[in-house]
């Protein structure tokens, strides 16, 4: 199957989160020989396993895996970073005559590695004062839905959780009148990756999807991500980090420092993941330009059907 590289072959599953991404790169790579390489923006981090749901142990033992727990808390990312970091992990894997597999939800990073990265402009420091005070006074909430209202497919990706990425898409847009989403969508600085790349998106229907991100929260919780966190909030790392936004942390955290009931701790984190998941598959409708393979779910009692789908090109 691995001719060549450049321009060899590569195998992008995406979709949104609880959608089953893991179990069916898993099965793929088991199958055809392939390394999997992470494209999830919080599974980067080291410290959070469990509550980024990141693969086990013993599930990286089965087969290769990259650019998982690569990073510190401390650290920022960006998806300019994770592409040149994918593009040297793909091609390593051609080397090695195996499939890639670049698996992940992070809708922006695999824009960035399939359509290539925009440069985008500077903003003044007063437009960025300015931004910072709308947000403060009117809260996070309101200035989601004003982001949105200028750039809904930014809005549409990102949790209102994640100031530093809201606060950018808004600058960008009050310092050049034109969306942040429009900028990506000017000529790439960086080229799209050279391969011969067949996507595959899960998309569950949304009731399911929504009880499957409850039944992913809860079996966090039993495999001691509340621990998890509490290690980390013990850390006292700058809020603005983007590790201490991962989808459940804040609510955790805030559970830890007396400010709700674990419960409601629970039922808040599980809301603001299906949250999240209805804006990715809003964003990956409107951002991957006709996926080879839509599934609705992946399970071994229909393991062959789709694996003939994914490699009927190959």
């Amino acid at each position: 199957m691995i001719e060549s590289y450049p321009g060899g072959p590569l195998l992008v599953i995406t979709g949104p989160t609880a959608s089953g991404k893991t179990r069916l790169a898993l099965a793929v790579a088991e199958k055809f020989g392939g390394t999997i390489i992470n494209s999830d923006s919080m599974q980067v981090y080291r410290e959070l396993r469990v509550v980024t749901a990141r693969p086990s142990a013993a599930e990286e033992t089965r087969v290769p895996h990259k650019l998982y727990g690569i990073l510190p808390a401390t650290e920022r990312y960006s998806a300019g970073r994770w592409r040149e970091m994918a593009v040297q992990e793909i091609e390593a894997v051609w080397r090695a005559k195996r499939l890639p597999i670049v698996v992940g939800g992070t809708g922006l990073y695999i824009k960035a590695l399939l359509s290539g990265l925009s440069e985008l402009p500077g903003v003044p420091e007063d437009i960025r004062s300015a931004a910072r005070a709308t947000y403060y006074a009117i809260g996070a909430g309101a200035f989601h839905a004003r982001l949105a209202s200028v750039d809904p497919e930014a809005a549409a990706r990102l949790p209102e959780t994640d100031t530093q990425r809201i606060l950018r898409a808004y600058e960008i847009y009050l310092a050049t009148g034109k969306s942040l989403s429009d900028w990506h969508r000017e000529a790439p600085v960086t080229e799209p990756m050279s391969a011969d790349v067949q996507t595959v998106l899960l998309a569950p229907p949304r009731e399911g999807l929504y009880a499957r991100c409850n039944d992913r929260f809860d079996r966090m919780m039993a495999r001691g991500a509340l621990d998890e966190v509490a290690a980390l909030v013990a850390r006292v790392l700058d809020p603005s980090l983007p590790a201490m936004k991962a989808l459940g942390v804040p609510e955790l955290a805030a559970h830890l420092a007396g400010k709700m009931t674990l419960k409601a701790a629970e039922e808040k984190a599980k809301q603001a993941t299906r949250n999240f998941a209805k804006r990715q598959m809003t964003w990956f409708r409107n951002q991957i330009e006709k996926p080879d393979v839509i599934l609705a779910q992946y399970s071994e009692r229909n393991k062959d059907e789709i694996f003939s789908k994914i490699f009927s090109r190959y």
